[in-house]
């Protein structure tokens, strides 16, 4: 019995480990813009398909391919922020709403047309994804643990990058006060370009961390229909909230698809939001705002 539940924590733990990156590029964007970006599952799912490119028809190793897939999305968000979202800056929040909805359409409906990608479903060679650790009668996939540390590393490395680097204190300080930041000669619309970038990078790197999971496909973008619960519950505005919502999500659907009932995997998410938000309106992380009337 303790067995089966430290295998089902570490598989729940791996799966939201990539809820939270997805879920933290909800976050970054938001903080930095107030616009919540409902492409960030489509543009994770272009991320697996440059990995897929970058591994199976170039030949690249896996940390080549890596590197290539986050830098390739890197320089689709700001094409994405410069091109398509910059032009209605200013206009009713609804407005980029939908923007942002017709650009996941748009990245899928591509996505399929492009020869070698289409419609099918391809495997991303990944090492140590057969490999397995035996600790007594407790078997442990080596994947998980990668998934997990690798996503570990990788929020190290942002905190490092926004604590110490000039430009991202630029980001923090965009993020918390536009004018403000302006007026102190921080190129604000750089800046959000820059923004949209990262968040586009840790969309790929989360999709290749779930490619050995779900493989790459062109409706594997659908997984941020779960990471959006992951930020809501964390707190929408909160970075830390966005790991710890998508960790919760993660356990949680992992628990609720074994001993529950077949379905409420599917719903359990949802449920979890629901039951965070009557505690905490605005999420475990958030920060509450009060309105004088």
């Amino acid at each position: 019995m303790l067995n089966q539940v430290l295998q089902l924590l570490l598989a729940g733990v791996a799966q939201g480990c990539v809820y939270a990156l997805v879920a933290l590029g909800f976050v970054l964007i938001y903080k930095a813009t107030e616009t919540v970006n409902f492409a960030q599952g489509d543009l994770m799912m272009l991320g697996g398909f440059f990995a897929l490119t970058a591994s199976v028809i170039m030949g690249w190793p896996y940390w080549a391919t890596i590197l290539f897939a986050v830098a390739a999305m890197a320089a689709v968000g700001m094409l994405i922020e410069r091109v398509v979202l910059r032009p209605v800056l200013g206009q009713p929040a609804f407005t980029v709403v939908m923007i942002t909805i017709g650009i996941g359409y748009v990245v899928r409906g591509i996505v399929t047309m492009v020869p070698g990608w289409g419609t099918e479903t391809y495997q991303i060679p990944t090492p140590f994804v057969e490999d397995v650790w035996n600790l007594g009668d407790v078997i442990l996939p080596v994947q998980q643990f990668m998934v997990i540390g690798m996503t570990a590393a990788l929020c190290a490395v942002l905190y490092l990058f926004f604590r110490f680097s000039t430009l991202g204190v630029a980001m923090q300080a965009t993020s918390q006060n536009q004018l403000a930041a302006y007026y102190m000669g921080i190129p604000v619309r750089r800046v959000n370009m820059m923004i949209w970038g990262l968040s586009a990078g840790v969309a790929a790197f989360a999709g290749i961390l779930l490619a050995p999971v779900t493989f790459v496909h062109s409706n594997m973008g659908f997984i941020g229909l779960k990471a959006f619960p992951a930020a809501v519950v964390g707190g929408f505005g909160s970075v830390p909230g966005a790991i710890v919502g998508g960790l919760i999500i993660g356990v949680v659907e992992a628990l609720a698809g074994f001993y529950l009932p077949e379905g409420f995997k599917d719903v359990a998410a949802y449920i979890v939001v629901l039951i965070v938000l009557l505690v905490w309106p605005s999420g475990i992380f958030g920060e509450t705002g009060r309105k004088k009337v």
